[in-house]
């Protein structure tokens, strides 16, 4: 009972499944800063409009550099992105051709096993008397189909003369007369009685 709740089930998510999985919880992230900057910079760019309408040009300039440095920072955000996609679609490719490869690995491992049981000798031996067996039914088949020579022919009609003037042999005939039939002459046990045929009626 201990062994059935105390035994640890295997996991199905494999290292690679991991992976994948943090490299695109870090895509989102970086997605949700993107998101975030550029609301930052609309922000940042209304300020600054407000600034140079109220004569503060300096501060507005110093707002503009803070906001061209997020533009980069942005950029290198979506440079990070692009790294991590092509990460991710690395990994679950190397994943498909590693089951590839497995199934490759377990098909030669198929083969090599259905080559052991199967020699080329065998298979030479197998076909050697496939081609025996189809020559032989070929024979039948133009024997069948009537494709005799005129030699052929004249063999067989030349052995059907000499079986019909081959004299018949019939069985002698017997030199005694036959009986005659006669009901007196049945026996007694085979003639039904006279009080079995009243009995019957």
């Amino acid at each position: 009972m201990g062994n059935l709740f105390g035994r640890k089930k295997q996991s199905r998510v494999t290292e690679q499944d991991k992976a994948i999985l943090q490299l695109k919880q870090q895509r989102d992230k970086l997605r949700q800063y993107q998101k975030r900057v550029a609301q930052q910079l609309e922000r940042e760019r209304g300020v600054a409009r407000q600034l140079l309408r109220d004569g503060k040009k300096e501060r507005a300039k110093l707002l503009l550099k803070k906001k061209r440095y997020r533009e980069q920072l942005l950029d290198k955000t979506e440079n990070q992105i692009t790294s991590l996609e092509t990460m991710v679609q690395s990994i679950e490719f190397a994943q498909i051709e590693t089951k590839v490869l497995e199934g490759l690995r377990l098909g030669n491992e198929c083969l090599n096993r259905m080559h052991q049981v199967m020699s080329i000798e065998e298979v030479e031996r197998i076909l050697d008397e496939t081609q025996e067996a189809v020559e032989y039914q070929r024979q039948i088949d133009e024997l069948l189909a009537g494709s005799f020579t005129q030699e052929d022919e004249d063999a067989i009609l030349e052995e059907l003369n000499e079986i019909t003037q081959e004299p018949i042999e019939l069985p002698d005939v017997p030199s005694e007369p036959l009986p005659e039939k006669n009901p007196e002459t049945v026996p007694a046990k085979a003639r039904p009685r006279q009080a079995d045929l009243v009995a019957a009626s």
